[in-house]
């Protein structure tokens, strides 16, 4: 998807290991040449075991994430089972594909843990489904995949990959103007879920 029509942009990125999935994306909203915030947040936990980091414009970052929060505290109350991380996939997908004809300028990486182990999954605005290792979207997409791509191992520690999403989104931060200031990074694991931030010198 092509940002430039829009003046937006951002950098995220998401792996999957073999007990985890680890996500990260920068925090700088802009509009044009203007940086509107620095503290912008692209990166949600969701039920402890699901995780999601988007690219494109900031209010439909904002409303997918609220919105698939509430549809999957939905969805496990009226079925009494927790949903699996394909299910939610397969559920923000067809979210997605409903408004096709009006889309979400957003693309979305999507992944979690359960009984089946890590998945990971990226989207673009109609909702299309792919599961994947290693993905990287947005502006900076194309930075970041270079530097993921020449160390990802599916045996990393999180430790490693925390290191690697933090590497691969602070290189597209050096080379994409709308992408910047510092980088949030969600882990996912059967152990336990959190958020951190790294600061870009």
């Amino acid at each position: 998807m092509s940002y430039d029509r829009l003046g937006t942009g951002a950098t995220a990125v998401g792996l999957k290991l073999r007990n985890a999935v680890v996500l990260a994306a920068e925090k700088r909203v802009s509009y044009g040449s203007y940086v509107v915030s620095k503290a912008g947040k692209k990166v949600y936990l969701l039920a402890d075991r699901f995780g999601m980091a988007l690219a494109g414009l900031f209010a439909d970052i904002q409303t997918i994430a609220r919105w698939l929060s509430v549809e999957i505290r939905s969805y496990e109350i009226q079925l009494g089972y927790s949903i699996s991380v394909k299910g939610a996939a397969k559920l923000l997908s067809t979210l997605l594909y409903r408004y096709k004809y009006y889309p979400f300028l957003s693309e979305v990486i999507f992944g979690g843990i359960d009984e089946t182990g890590p998945h990971l999954f990226v989207m673009d605005p109609l909702g299309s489904l792919v599961e994947d290792n290693y993905a990287a979207i947005g502006t900076g997409a194309p930075i970041a995949i270079g530097i993921i791509e020449s160390v990802y191992r599916e045996d990393l520690d999180v430790a490693e990959a925390e290191r690697l999403v933090f590497n691969a989104v602070k290189a597209a931060i050096s080379r994409d103007a709308v992408s910047g200031d510092g980088v949030d990074v969600a882990v996912v694991s059967s152990g336990r879920s959190y958020e951190k931030f790294y600061p870009v010198a």
